[in-house]
């Protein structure tokens, strides 16, 4: 069989070095329905990096009861944040990727090719991946938007890249970024979006910093994480001469029986609440961009709990998304990495 290879127009000998750049995020399902989110949890929580249970006992829990029940439950929640033009966290990441290609002259560039890629769902990092190859891709970048490492986010993304180029015959160079957490330009562009927020709505009595949860064992295992959550936040709270008094870190989106970091977000709003705090605003650091863990449970399922709990104003400060100094950001971490 004749190697795709030869069969290209020039030989592989005299052929530029081609980069393809791949910018990942966790996925999202086709769909606000039960279907679409029983085939997105499937594979979401089949992946081992997520749960760390034995795999025979938790495939019979996955699918004798959690994909029984709550595809319908989670389908009505993304229903809630559903846009006209889609999924908000893909439509974002996709304006994002755009954003990023005009600062990287990707369009005048035939040195380089930039996708994106979910790790659950479409488009799939493998499918990128793929076409990569086809297009004669012979060196790859591959940018997790998760600024603070962990296994079940960054490690899983590391876990579907090898899976998919271990089949090839010819591995391509391979530079993965397992992190950004302490960027300067990332804390500044936190530190802005605060700013702005203050600018516009006032101080708040307490900067709330929501990190996504994990499990504590994870941390015991020695996971990062939590580690880098706490640089994260202690940086831009130095950038903002915050006292410490004036925020708090916390960790959301937790299930199942396991002790998860703590403290929980949700606990807290309403211990704050009940102590007399009346307005607080919160900031989700470890999201890129926005999604239904921000935009369902932060700006609605926790607003109601701090207001029911005594709070009067209550603020979701938004995730970088497509801020130009986010764009710029990620186009000057893939710029610094493109010749490593």
């Amino acid at each position: 069989m004749k190697s795709r290879y030869l069969g290209r127009d020039r030989s592989i000998h005299q052929q530029q070095r081609k980069t393809g750049i791949i910018l990942t995020n966790l996925g999202t399902p086709d769909a606000p329905t039960s279907s679409a989110l029983r085939q997105y949890l499937r594979e979401f929580l089949s992946d081992p990096r997520v749960v760390e249970i034995p795999r025979v006992i938790w495939m019979l829990i996955l699918h004798g009861i959690i994909l029984r029940v709550r595809p319908k439950k989670s389908a009505k929640l993304y229903e809630s944040i559903w846009t006209k033009e889609g999924s908000p966290l893909l439509v974002i990441t996709e304006k994002l990727r755009d954003k990023v290609a005009d600062q990287l002259q990707v369009s005048e560039r035939e040195d380089i090719v930039l996708a994106i890629g979910m790790r659950y769902g479409q488009p799939a990092i493998g499918q990128v991946l793929d076409k990569f190859q086809q297009q004669g891709v012979d060196n790859i970048v591959v940018l997790p938007l998760y600024p603070q490492y962990a296994g079940p986010t960054t490690g899983s993304t590391f876990d579907a890249v090898v899976n998919t180029i271990k089949q090839w015959r010819w591995i391509p160079s391979l530079h993965f970024i397992n992190g950004y957490y302490d960027h300067p330009q990332y804390i500044s562009a936190l530190a802005n979006t605060i700013d702005e927020h203050v600018a516009k709505h006032g101080k708040p009595e307490k900067l709330v910093f929501s990190y996504h949860g994990m499990p504590k064992y994870f941390l015991e295992s020695g996971d990062p994480y939590y580690c880098f959550c706490h640089k994260t936040t202690q940086l831009v709270a130095q950038q903002l001469n915050l006292a410490q008094e004036e925020y708090v870190m916390t960790f959301q989106s937790r299930f199942g029986k396991a002790e998860w970091l703590k403290p929980y977000t949700d606990a807290t709003l309403t211990e704050l609440a009940q102590s007399g705090t009346k307005h607080v605003a919160v900031i989700s650091p470890a999201f890129s961009v926005d999604c239904l863990e921000t935009l369902e449970e932060l700006v609605h399922e926790n607003k109601d709990i701090f207001i029911q709990a005594g709070g009067e104003q209550y603020h979701y400060i938004a995730a970088l998304n497509d801020r130009d100094d986010h764009c710029q950001l990620i186009a000057d971490i893939i710029e610094n990495n493109l010749n490593k």
